[in-house]
């Protein structure tokens, strides 16, 4: 029998109370306790980025994060990131650049792309490239991603 907490944090700017087992990963209470299923399970362990949130302005990966040590943090996931008048201009560059195909990747990707351009607003190619390093893709190749976040990047103006 594992012991279950109760947990409360911000999570896509609205405060959150839920309950846990102990052993729980922040992706699994996520996806099995709040509900929030599009942060993807990929490798469970850190390599592929599929579960990348935002924790207190900190790009992590939600499967390396015990749900305990979340207690007062802010999380953004990528259900978080849409805008109340639709897309945010990150999410339709990655539409426009057919920056996705099977989808599992893209939460992270999107999630990275959103933290990377938080910290810095006009990033070049290689600064991109190695900021979603951390971000696997077997099906677009990352040229589609890159561009998308070099577009969503000029949108936000020189």
């Amino acid at each position: 029998m594992t012991e279950r907490i109760i947990i409360t944090a911000t999570i896509n700017d609205e405060e959150t109370q839920f309950m846990a087992d102990m052993r729980d990963s922040l992706l699994d209470a996520l996806r099995e306790r709040i509900g929030l299923t599009g942060t993807k399970e990929g490798c469970n362990n850190g390599n592929c980025g599929a579960c990348a949130v935002i924790m207190d302005g900190r790009l992590v990966n939600s499967c390396c994060v015990m749900a305990a040590e979340v207690e007062g943090s802010e999380i953004t996931t990528v259900e978080g990131l849409a805008e109340a008048d639709g897309l945010t201009p990150l999410q339709e560059a990655f539409l426009e650049e057919a920056a996705l195909q099977c989808g599992i990747c893209t939460p992270g990707f999107l999630v990275a792309s959103k933290a990377l351009l938080d910290v810095n607003p006009h990033p070049s190619e290689h600064e991109i490239r190695f900021w979603l390093a951390g971000n696997l893709c077997r099906c677009t190749g990352y040229d589609k991603i890159i561009r998308a976040v070099q577009k969503a990047a000029a949108q936000r103006g020189a």
